[in-house]
């Protein structure tokens, strides 16, 4: 190893030093590589097996591998939903002294997957909408800590399940910039702009390579980022004027805004002088409403709508309850133990891959209420859940290190024993092999 080799870790890992630094990315050896999809990019990215866990390495300067790491680890101190910092490698150079490109690590996303992953054969315009939905809430979320993201994506942005939706990560933090002050409108829409024109861009080069199914406007579904953005944004940030004695209107806001998972931390309320009229607006807005309720009742850590879905399995569990607890925790424990943690367990130990726990969970409710209304009667759980793993679960590729065919977007060189996706195994809704 070089002496002159420069490793900036956000924990220590003896591992980091056994990867081949002075060799070029685009040489590594195939078993030191892991064979992932990845989203397009500007730079060369290989994914590799450090300690036991899969990170991604990516060549670039050492300025910019600093400065994103930086970048990415104001983030997450923001808890902003993006790739976890591991490591800046600077100072690589190969046997003959040559220098080599520094490189950044970070932590792959377990059961997360880059848009083109999520499809083998066609993207369909429901899952195209729900991505660019998902992608317009992360937006969201990074504009209201004051971060310029530069470059948004589909192919910047990683998705995990999230009971029937989509929860977008920021993977390329590059171009971004932190602003304590917060963003002018300006920076926000020039953003906006960016990631309509990008996404029009992906789609578009989806539909040249046959892989949009026939008649989706490219274009119409990038203009959904900038409409669910706009509806978002409104309802986060807009100020609401009512009557002085429409003093539930400021319940209301808060109801609708929890709804769409965000906690209010303060709001500014003014009343007109003549006592008529009262304006409020949300000054500071936090998401993962839901998420922080189902930790503190039951410790489980979750996407916000699989956290929705499970708080209201959790409270039609209480209302059926014939045991009257003062304390919300003790039905909780009860729900967890008697209910969740049973439909986990029953998952065969060789199927535990092919999706996170919540996203089972959510499945098999759902699952349970679509042949409860095919055979018409209440379908007891142990039937739904023979049901559910051998018909459904059985059939889904693995998502914890999603496998994907060979494509100019994916680490060629495949780990012995990996699985790569069946042909037919497009993004398709779950219910449709039912």
């Amino acid at each position: 190893m070089p002496e002159s080799l420069r490793i900036t870790a956000s924990q220590i890992d003896p591992g980091l030093l056994a990867l081949p630094w002075s060799t070029p990315l685009a040489k590594w050896p195939s078993e030191r590589i892991v064979s992932l999809p990845k989203g397009l990019s500007r730079h060369l990215v290989r994914f590799a097996d450090l300690s036991g866990r899969v990170v991604a390495v990516k060549e670039t300067t050492g300025e910019m591998a600093q400065r994103e790491y930086d970048m990415l680890g104001n983030l997450a101190r923001l808890d902003v939903p993006c790739v976890e910092r591991v490591a800046v490698i600077a100072g690589r150079s190969n046997e003959r002294g040559d220098a080599l490109a520094a490189a950044l690590v970070t932590s792959h996303l377990r059961f997360s997957m880059p848009y083109r992953a999520l499809f083998t054969r066609v993207l369909r315009p429901d899952t195209a909408t729900r991505l660019v939905d998902a992608l317009a809430l992360l937006l969201v979320r990074l504009h209201n800590v004051g971060f310029y993201w530069g470059d948004v994506s589909l192919s910047n942005t990683l998705f995990r399940r999230d009971a029937g939706a989509f929860a977008a990560y920021l993977v390329d933090a590059e171009t971004g910039e932190l602003h304590e002050e917060g963003l002018t409108e300006g920076q926000r829409l020039y953003d906006l702009d960016l990631a309509r024109t990008n996404i029009a861009g992906e789609i578009m080069d989806l539909a040249a390579g046959g892989r949009l199914e026939h008649g989706v406007d490219a274009v119409a579904i990038a203009d959904g980022i900038v409409s669910s953005y706009h509806s978002l944004w409104a309802a986060l940030t807009a100020e609401e004027s009512f009557s002085a004695g429409e003093t539930w209107r400021i319940t209301e806001r808060v109801e609708r805004l929890n709804a769409l998972g965000f906690d209010i931390d303060e709001m500014s309320m003014t009343a007109a002088a003549d006592g008529t009229r009262v304006e409020i607006q949300p000054k500071v807005v936090d998401a993962g409403h839901h998420q922080r309720r189902l930790i503190r009742l039951t410790g489980l850590d979750v996407e916000e709508n699989q956290a929705r879905r499970l708080l209201n399995d959790l409270d039609e569990f209480r209302a059926r309850s014939k045991k009257d607890w003062a304390d919300e925790e003790m039905y909780a424990h009860e729900w967890l133990t008697r209910v969740f943690e049973p439909v986990v367990r029953a998952i065969p130990y060789d199927l535990r891959a092919k999706l996170e726990p919540a996203e089972v969970f959510h499945q098999v409710l759902e699952h349970r209420w679509y042949l409860s209304q095919a055979g018409r009667r209440s379908v007891p759980l142990a039937e739904v859940l023979t049901s559910y793993i051998n018909d459904v679960l059985r059939h889904r590729r693995d998502e914890a290190t999603i496998m994907g065919p060979p494509t100019e977007t994916m680490s060629l060189p495949v780990v012995t024993g990996a699985m790569l996706l069946p042909d037919d195994d497009e993004e398709i809704d779950w219910r449709d092999l039912v």
